[in-house]
């Protein structure tokens, strides 16, 4: 995943390139595609309806512009929006290109990765299951500058530090009065590969363990005796928002990066989660193995 790796997929070009959406205007389509659907219609049938066009319905819905207001507005009326639902999209569609912080270094970082910044900023909890890295929200700075360095081992040195630069800011939501509910669940091989070096991992377990301690992060790890799993297949996270809005799964690999929304996708990755934390070793256990892992190094 990009969040762990090193430039997150593809490095994006540092020539001109469509900005991509904010995490807003990706909220804002998903939740009206979702409502379409929900009112069981299609996209031509809300063409004759609303006489909102088709393509400017599927732009809109795959978060290619910004409705307009009166569009918007009309298409909350064909879907009988109301009350509080209503506003908070009334509310994505005025704040919908706002850029946060993440702005600065969008052209060192890939497209894919400036949306999972953007949804993970959004989200009240997140579940990342990794299978050979530390989660990037839990990496020290010199892991984390180890790890970009060398995947892909082609990062200019720019790229690497803005990258670098990023992930220690995207930690910031494990912090303040509301953070972000982090379960990291890990499989025993990212605590046992050196990244940087002895005195890199040694900070970096004991790092992991300080934040283990804190009330609102959850670390587990899978031991290599649990045997073969379901998460030996590659990594990902699972991105849980307020009440009303669904989960989004992502997952990055070398064929390239995805965002699963279907209710399938998600019933599935969740189902995934729950074996994972059955097989993995206590919170309490996983402490304990960050002390003698860090013996190892």
């Amino acid at each position: 995943m990009p969040e762990k790796r090193g430039m997150g997929g593809n490095v994006a070009s540092q020539s001109s390139r469509r900005q991509p959406p904010t995490v807003r205007l990706r909220r804002l389509a998903s939740e009206l595609r979702r409502l379409r659907q929900a009112a069981g219609l299609s996209q031509d049938d809300v063409a004759e309806k609303t006489n909102v066009n088709s393509v400017t319905l599927y732009r809109i819905e795959t978060a290619k512009t910004k409705p307009q207001l009166r569009t918007l507005i009309t298409l909350l009326d064909a879907y009988g929006v109301t009350g509080s639902s209503r506003a908070d999209l009334m509310t994505l569609q005025k704040e919908a290109k706002q850029r946060g912080w993440l702005h600065s270094f969008e052209a060192n970082l890939s497209d894919q990765y400036t949306a999972l910044i953007g949804l993970e900023s959004e989200a009240e909890q997140a579940i990342n299951y990794e299978s050979l890295f530390i989660p990037g929200l839990l990496q020290t700075e010199d892991y984390a500058r180890a790890v970009i360095r060398a995947v892909p081992p082609t990062a200019t040195e720019a790229q690497v530090e803005d990258r670098v630069a990023a992930r220690l800011q995207r930690q910031a939501l494990l912090e303040g009065d509301t953070p972000l509910r982090l379960w990291a669940i890990l499989d025993q091989a990212a605590l046992c590969r050196k990244i940087g070096s002895n005195a890199i991992m040694r900070e970096q377990l004991a790092h992991l363990a300080r934040q283990a301690q804190r009330p609102h992060i959850t670390i587990q790890v899978i031991p290599f005796s649990a045997g073969a799993h379901s998460g030996m297949l590659g990594s990902f996270i699972v991105l849980k928002f307020v009440p009303g809005n669904s989960d989004v799964i992502y997952i990055d690999s070398m064929a390239g990066d995805l965002f699963l929304e279907k209710e399938t996708d998600i019933e599935r990755y969740n189902d995934m989660c729950e074996h994972l934390r059955a097989i993995a070793l206590s919170p309490a256990d996983t402490i304990a193995l960050f002390a003698s892992s860090r013996e190892d190094h």
